[in-house]
This record gives structure tokens, C-alpha cells and sequence, in this order.
């Protein structure tokens, strides 16, 4: 028995008639009569009396009737919902971002914009560092994530850059190089920091723009004095805040603990700034997926267009 004969049972039933319900149905009576036949054969018991006028529904007939009217309205209903799943419309989506990619905000604008445009997509949201958001996309646990510079790109998945901003120095707020903050020479150079202690983001995990950054050091011919080493960016500041060392973050993350940090850009022309990158599997551009792509880049658009306009009025 497959759904095939449960609604050629209630085209019967509905007609009253074999002939018209095979009308209805579009096929020929007697192989409906047959398949009519091979599903009260398997069931074990007769669904239709047969008189000259037409059929009527046995006793057996309208429990089953009823059971087959469930099944059908579920496999209809179910289909509906696979293909508001297939459009994007519903369903879960997982979604990984690292605390720095978490800090700009374009991250809360996008999400938001993605509830407003597809309310049946469930959100989930897991925090990582960029090394964990994407093994988490490679394996299928997340379908996409906010990162900065990948760590590594392993084989099918894409990594596509938004936005990009400048990177600042995190330094504690009685730090004598804070004191810039208040002149005209308020940047800094690599060279300037040759003798400061470091906190950087531990490896694996760490984002490659501190592997950028040392590697900037090593070009002005120092190596990095590295005081601590830990898991997440936000970790960073907040040992900044403590007068551990200084870090070196994206701008978007200025506002934390702004009392206890002195936050001074990189003298200009030091190439180093900080992408926020959206990193999925390419096949799976698809769904809720593509649909959260092209808020995403929306998103995106938008806030480059009010940085441009920001600049200019500046």
C-alpha cells in the first residue's frame, strides 16, 4: 500500500462511482477497479459495497477512510514544508561568528535583517575562534560563519570577504603611549611597539591577522615580545584592560572597556587591516543558506555606502 492507493481509495469514495472517480483521476475504470481490489485485498477486509448505482463505503470502509484523509492532509502538508525548506523560507540555520566579528556591527544588522526578511528561518548562533568556525562549516555543523582572515581554506568551501577595516592598538589607559591620544601625532608605528608585551589570540585558533602582524614585526626587524597568549579577541582587550600588554584589534571593537583602554590607530601606510569574512561550503548555496548570503552582501553594500557617505561629509 503507498499513498498512490490511499487516494484512489478517496477519489472512489468521494464519487461514489468507479467510473467517475477513474474520470477524475484521469485513468481507465477497470485498473482502477484493480488497484481498488489489491488494496482491500492487502488490508484483509472489503472498503465498498458494489450495487448498479455505484459504491458505498463498508463499516471498514469509513474507519479507513478517515485514517487515509490524515495521511494524505500530512504527506500534503509536509510537502509544503520541504518546499518553503527548499525556497529558504523556513527551517535552521547555524551560523558561527568569532567575538571580533561578533563586535562589528554589521553582524547584528545582517542578523536582524535575515529575521525581518525570512521569519520561519530559526536562527543558531555559536560563538568560536576562526580555526573552530570553519572546521565547523567543513564538517556540516555550521552552514556558515563570520571570521576574519581564515586560518586555513580546506577544499570546498569559499571564503568571501565583506567589509574590511582598519586595525587599532589596544593599550592600557595609564600606558605612556596612551598620552598621543590627547596630540596631533596620535598614531603609532610597528616600530614604536618594538618593546611592548604582546597578547595575542593562542594558535590554532589564532586569526591570521596576528599571523600578519608578526610578520610585519619581523619586517621592521624586531620579533614580538608575546606576554600572553589566549582564545578569543575579547580576551585580548580584557588583559589590555588590566595593564597585562597591548593588543592590536579591529576598530569595531573600540567600545570595550573604553574607561580602561586607550585604542590609537597604526601610523598610515602600515598594510595590515581587518576583513570580516563569510566563510560556507559552496555546494550549499542553496536555501536558507543562499538566502542568508544575499542579506548578508546587502548588508554589506549598505554599510560601505554609509561609511562613503561618512568619509565625504568628514
Amino acid at each position: 500500500m503507498d499513498m498512490r492507493h490511499l487516494r484512489y481509495f478517496l477519489a472512489v469514495a468521494d464519487a461514489g462511482h468507479m467510473t467517475r472517480a477513474a474520470e477524475r483521476l484521469g485513468i481507465q475504470q477497470p485498473p482502477l477497479s484493480l488497484q481498488i481490489k489489491a488494496l482491500e485485498n492487502s488490508l484483509g477486509v472489503a472498503l465498498f459495497r458494489r450495487h448498479a448505482k455505484g459504491v458505498t463505503l463498508t463499516e471498514a470502509g469509513r474507519v479507513f477512510e478517515v485514517e487515509a484523509r490524515r495521511l494524505v492532509d500530512d504527506m500534503a502538508s509536509m510537502q509544503q514544508r520541504m518546499a518553503r525548506v527548499a525556497r529558504g523560507e523556513s527551517g535552521v540555520l547555524h551560523v558561527g561568528f568569532t567575538s571580533s566579528a561578533a563586535a562589528h556591527a554589521f553582524t547584528p544588522e545582517a542578523l536582524r535583517a535575515c529575521r525581518r526578511a525570512w521569519p520561519g528561518i530559526a536562527l543558531s548562533i555559536r560563538e568560536d575562534h576562526a580555526a573552530g568556525i570553519t572546521d565547523a562549516v567543513a564538517a556540516g555543523r555550521l552552514h556558515c560563519g563570520l571570521i576574519r582572515v581564515p586560518v586555513s581554506q580546506p577544499e570546498g568551501l569559499t571564503f568571501e570577504v565583506l567589509l574590511r577595516e582598519p586595525v587599532l592598538v589596544a593599550l592600557p589607559v595609564d600606558h605612556p603611549l596612551a598620552a598621543r591620544k590627547r596630540t596631533s601625532a596620535s598614531s603609532l608605528s610597528l616600530a614604536a611597539l618594538r618593546d611592548e608585551g604582546f597578547i595575542l589570540v593562542r594558535q590554532p585558533g589564532a586569526p591570521g591577522l596576528y599571523a600578519n602582524l608578526l610578520a610585519l614585526c619581523e619586517a621592521q626587524g624586531f620579533r614580538p615580545r608575546i606576554v600572553a597568549e589566549v582564545e578569543r579577541m575579547g580576551s585580548c582587550l580584557n588583559l589590555a584592560a588590566a595593564g597585562a600588554g597591548i593588543a592590536v584589534v579591529p576598530a569595531s571593537m573600540r567600545g570595550l572597556h573604553p574607561q580602561a583602554v586607550t585604542y590609537l590607530p597604526l601610523a598610515d601606510g602600515t598594510p595590515l587591516d581587518a576583513p570580516l569574512t563569510l566563510v560556507y561550503r559552496t555546494a550549499d548555496g542553496v536555501g536558507a543558506v543562499a538566502n542568508f548570503l544575499k542579506i548578508a552582501r546587502e548588508t554589506a553594500r549598505k554599510s560601505q555606502a554609509r561609511e562613503r557617505r561618512g568619509s565625504a561629509a568628514a
